[in-house]
């Protein structure tokens, strides 16, 4: 047994669980060789796994490739329906959209990713496709900078002890100095841009949003193409009408039933 585990894990559970992250965007389609060296696991435990999950209906094959099906998504769906945030959000980012004839969406922070809990697209500026679920680096995301941002010392601390700061473009922040100190910037004026660090084009603005104690528990943002809006109108336009975006959803948050409360 892996020492560092309690005597209550279930390995079973941990190496299917695997299997199921194998998949993704890069990889929609595997074989079984494919899972066994990606998890680690054997090819007769591979194909355990694989032809279990397919009996429950998350996996299907045609004898040599491996895909996960759409009812995957239940194993999201019941932490997404337990949370009011996207509901709450949804309306709010339709508005901003609206204003701004661009995408918003809305994030938390999982270990050192961004989640996308609620998105509004307006059209499509990434060679990416942007889902709810879609998971991105919080180093290199306006998004990830707020929440990153609105961890204590600690935790923050922590992030950047383990984080690898690859270089994704040719604008991208790699060393803990220079992200230390935009996360400072970003804490003190209470906004996030972030100008092609992720994806060559991209630009994005994102905002905090506080639960009832007034921590950061999500983020939400526009994204445009560095093309087609410059940075004065970013900072210009549409900052403020962001800043409005989050002061709404914080405000019905703060009405929302408390069983149904934000998480962080």
């Amino acid at each position: 047994m892996d020492e560092t585990r309690g005597a209550h894990h279930v390995q079973s559970l941990d190496r299917g669980l695997a299997v199921i992250r194998a998949f993704g965007a890069d990889a929609p389609e595997l074989t079984l060789s494919d899972v066994a060296r990606t998890t680690g696991l054997t090819r007769a435990a591979a194909r355990r796994f694989l032809l279990t999950l397919a009996d429950l209906g998350y996996v299907r094959t045609d004898g040599k490739y491996f895909s996960l099906t759409a009812r995957v998504l239940e194993l999201g769906y019941a932490y997404l329906s337990s949370m009011s945030l996207p509901e709450v959000a949804t309306p709010h980012l339709e508005r901003l959209s609206a204003e701004v004839h661009e995408s918003s969406s809305v994030s938390v922070l999982e270990g050192g990713d961004i989640v996308y809990v609620a998105r509004v697209a307006v059209s499509r500026i990434m060679t990416v496709s942007i889902n709810v679920g879609t998971r991105f680096p919080a180093y290199a995301t306006s998004m990830g900078h707020v929440l990153l941002a609105g961890l204590p010392d600690d935790r923050l601390d922590e992030y950047l002890a383990q984080a690898r700061l690859d270089r994704l473009t040719s604008h991208t922040l790699t060393s803990e100095a220079a992200l230390r100190a935009e996360l400072a910037e970003v804490r003190g004026r209470g906004w996030a841009l972030v100008d092609q660090e992720l994806e060559e084009g991209l630009r994005s603005v994102a905002a905090p949003i506080r639960g009832r104690d007034g921590k950061v528990v999500a983020a939400v943002n526009v994204s445009t193409h560095a093309s087609r809006t410059s940075l004065d109108v970013v900072r210009d336009e549409m900052v403020p009408r962001l800043l409005d975006a989050a002061e709404r959803i914080e405000a019905d948050l703060a009405v929302a039933p408390p069983s149904r409360a934000t998480r962080g």
